[in-house]
């Protein structure tokens, strides 16, 4: 190895390491884009559903890596189902997990399960997505989980 070998692989180390950073700073950009216009405006027009079918509901984000839609009890203030999108830590690309939490009963704990967001969509698409996939896929999960835990005898 000659003195340059090694000062070239230094070099190219380094602008790995930019590139890799520049990267996860525009992750988080295009995170914060699809929290403001895609996932608010679809948990926006849930809350106002269930609103119609008296059933407390809200959305808050944190920190710029997660946004979390809560569902509450009919009737209650306790908080039954979570359906949450996050980035996972030093993301280099648009490819959200899903947390959702959900608790049996007024007294139950919350049990969680995780699985990537919209699975099937390409990370150049989900800045694209129309607000009701949001919508469906909450519902879905949302559904799934009452019927695989409350329904059951």
């Amino acid at each position: 190895m000659n003195n340059s070998d090694w000062k070239d692989r230094l070099a190219s180390f380094f602008e790995d390491v930019r590139i890799i950073e520049k990267c996860k700073e525009q992750t988080l950009k295009d995170f914060d884009q699809f929290c403001e216009f895609i996932a608010e405006p679809a948990f926006e027009s849930l809350i106002e559903e269930l609103q119609k079918l008296r059933i407390k509901s809200k959305y808050r984000r944190s920190k710029k890596k997660s946004i979390d839609f809560q569902i509450n009890f009919s009737g209650s203030r306790i908080d039954q189902f979570h359906y949450i999108i996050y980035l996972p830590k030093n993301s280099i690309e648009l490819r959200p997990g899903l947390l959702t939490k959900g608790r049996k009963s007024k007294e139950g704990r919350l049990e969680t399960t995780e699985r990537v967001f919209l699975e099937e969509s390409k990370p150049e698409e989900l800045l694209k997505l129309p607000k009701e996939k949001v919508i469906i896929d909450v519902i879905e999960h949302y559904k799934n989980y009452i019927f695989e835990n409350i329904a059951k005898p």
